[in-house]
């Protein structure tokens, strides 16, 4: 699977931003998809994430009631939905797959995932 985030940018703090996460070469309905951000000089957090049917979703308590992750299989993509944003929100934001068999799975940890996207900036002023 491959992967391509865009839709990054520079923002000021309370503006929102829309994510997207394309992917090729398999149907993503057979992964649970997730979102991971870096920060300047931190490590790589857990965003979101979303089970292959949908149904089972998780945030990082920062972000929660302010960030939305979807995904639209038929389109092979999957989406965050960010609003509000705040300056700690800054980071280069990563999508992630890795296939499961299970509808419901949910992986909460990068360890979880074996297909990365290249990432992309998002930058809140502030």
């Amino acid at each position: 699977v491959q992967l391509q985030a865009s839709g990054g940018g520079l923002v000021q703090a309370g503006g929102s931003l829309r994510l997207s996460c394309a992917a090729s070469g398999r149907t993503l309905s057979s992964y649970v998809m997730g979102w991971f951000r870096q920060g300047p000089g931190k490590e790589r957090e857990f965003v979101a994430a979303i089970s292959r049917n949908g149904v089972n979703i998780d945030y990082v308590d920062s972000v929660k009631g302010r960030i939305t992750i979807s995904r639209d299989n038929d389109k092979n993509t999957v989406y965050l939905q960010m609003s509000s944003l705040k300056s700690e929100d800054t980071a280069v934001y990563y999508c992630a797959a890795t296939f499961t068999l299970m509808d419901g799975y949910l992986g909460l940890d990068k360890n979880a995932y074996r297909y990365w996207g290249q990432g992309t900036q998002v930058t809140v002023s502030s």
